[in-house]
């Protein structure tokens, strides 16, 4: 007897995830791709490519009946990528972010039905059916990834504004006037405590002359990375600590905000900057529960995804397939 399976599509500013999960939420097959490709067009014949060979794949185990994708500003409601900056292909002929359909686009090469979610969301879903949220009716998962995304779920339901781009929380302004981001507004959360915040962060501290002993100053400052940051905190340096430490306390107060408004039983915590959870997970930890209001100090739990990376967002997407 064949299985019903869907295919959940985690899009990511630089890669794209995409895996085949069955009615037991098993992911049995998975591959990646760029979204590094210039043009709408590149890429969804990338992405036509690996649902044609997921299928092929998958084929002795029964059969496709939807995609779910989750990917950055997603509309659930309009099923298009609205204004994503660090989308290449979602940019119009200016460079500047535009709006893709890509649930109808997709649909129409792949004769299956299309839904779509913000990454976070989706990652929220995933958690919630497979993973630490398990049980949870209150809870906020936070992405920290190239961007930082937001999922809310407030009482077992994912909040998504009359608009459909509700929990945009990675653009909350934690600095009057501070670093520019990519969405247009300045002091986003996400300019520092994102992967490429972590990066800007440490070209930043790179032209102190007190950090004229750290070991970054081997990496060309045009391309430091945040594994890079990582890989010098895991080698004791002061100022890959420092960065890391301000990164935590920069995150708990933005938390200590977010729990006003949602009163969370716990946030979760998911994406690439997690695996330096131990260089900022204490500093973040102390500067939420410096910011929380008396009410609820000591009583928000911060918790890490128990999923293996991307298989949160794979399978919350392909979730939305079974809609």
């Amino acid at each position: 007897m064949t299985e019903k399976l869907y295919i959940g599509i985690d899009i990511g500013g630089q890669s794209s995830k995409c895996g085949v999960v069955n009615e037991n939420g098993e992911i049995i097959e998975q591959l990646v791709i760029t979204s590094l490709q210039p043009t709408l067009e590149k890429y969804l014949n990338d992405l036509t490519t690996a649902i044609t060979e997921l299928k092929h794949k998958s084929a002795s185990y029964g059969e496709i009946q939807g995609i779910g994708i989750g990917a950055p500003n997603a509309n659930y409601y309009t099923g298009s990528i609205e204004f994503a900056p660090n989308i290449t292909w979602c940019r119009n002929a200016d460079g500047e972010p535009g709006v893709v359909n890509l649930a109808n686009l997709l649909s129409e090469r792949t004769k299956l039905p299309v839904n779509i979610t913000n990454d976070a969301n989706a990652a929220a879903m995933g958690e919630m059916a497979y993973g630490v949220a398990k049980g949870l009716k209150n809870f906020i998962m936070i992405t920290l990834g190239t961007g930082v995304g937001s999922g809310i779920v407030i009482d077992g339901k994912l909040v998504y504004g009359h608009d459909g781009f509700a929990g945009e929380l990675g653009h909350v302004c934690v600095e009057a006037n501070g670093r520019q981001c990519n969405c247009g507004l300045k002091g986003c959360l996400e300019t520092y405590a994102s992967a490429m915040g972590v990066a800007r962060s440490a070209k930043l501290a790179l032209q102190n002359p007190e950090s004229k002993e750290s070991i970054l100053h081997q990496f060309n400052i045009e391309t430091i990375s945040a594994k890079d940051v990582y890989d010098a905190a895991k080698q004791g340096d002061t100022t890959a600590l420092n960065i890391f430490t301000e990164t935590g306390a920069i995150l708990g107060k933005a938390f200590a905000d977010f729990v006003k408004f949602s009163a969370p039983e716990a946030i979760v915590l998911f994406g690439g900057m997690t695996k330096s959870k131990e260089f900022f997970h204490n500093a973040m930890v102390d500067s939420m529960n410096e910011h929380l209001m008396k009410v609820w100090k000591g009583k928000i739990k911060i918790l890490y995804s128990s999923l293996k990376e991307s298989d949160a967002a794979i399978l919350g997407a392909s979730a939305l397939a079974i809609r």
